[in-house]
């Protein structure tokens, strides 16, 4: 982690007494396109509520003993789904994470289901910030084409209102500092832990 990211977190922490409701929140479960943020996010947040980061694709890559794009090279995109589905199945029964999923969890209906197991933060990324943080990234399969920018546009037209659907606090990225997007996510945490702490008072 950079010096500037440890001086964002440690600003984000003496404003806002996040680790105070930690206990209440369930699982965290962040979702949405290439690009948008998820791991980078995921890695901030969990370092706020002091729980664990995980990362969907990266646990796929472990189980398998293979990256994604020798997944998808040998079992096409359609055993990669079955790959996720089985992981997601597993990480999201797991109390007090915080995982990052793949940009196409939601198109299965049974991912989408068991997302439904924590809460969901929607980090919703323009396609013209997906392509400018992914144009390097060997790493994505599905964008290993000509016409990159055009992919892209297609899966989130198409993923846009599954992800909505699943969506508990959409967040948009892109368009402001890691600081202010925190405390953006933080102020939500917050009065959603709040709004529980309540409920178990009255």
């Amino acid at each position: 982690m950079s010096i500037e990211e440890s001086a964002v977190i440690e600003e984000v922490f003496v404003q806002k007494p996040i680790h105070h409701y930690a206990h209440l929140l369930p699982s965290i479960f962040l979702v949405g396109p290439m690009g948008a943020g998820k791991t980078t996010v995921g890695k901030l947040l969990a370092k706020h509520l002091k729980r664990p980061f995980l990362d969907a694709d990266w646990h796929i890559s472990e189980k398998a003993g293979a990256d994604i794009p020798w997944i998808f090279q040998k079992e096409g995109e359609s055993g990669f789904r079955e790959r996720e589905s089985r992981a997601m199945d597993e990480l999201s029964a797991m109390s007090s994470i915080v995982l990052a999923t793949g940009g196409g969890v939601v198109e299965r209906e049974c991912n989408r289901e068991y997302l439904k197991r924590g809460l969901v933060i929607f980090l919703d990324a323009s396609v013209d910030t997906q392509i400018h943080r992914t144009k390097k990234d060997k790493n994505r399969p599905l964008l290993q084409t000509d016409n990159p920018k055009a992919v892209l546009e297609t899966l989130y037209q198409r993923r846009l209102p599954l992800y909505q659907e699943v969506a508990d606090i959409t967040v948009a990225t892109g368009r402001a500092y890691p600081k202010q997007m925190m405390a953006e996510i933080l102020d939500v945490l917050i009065a959603y832990a709040k709004n529980i702490e309540n409920q178990q008072t009255s």
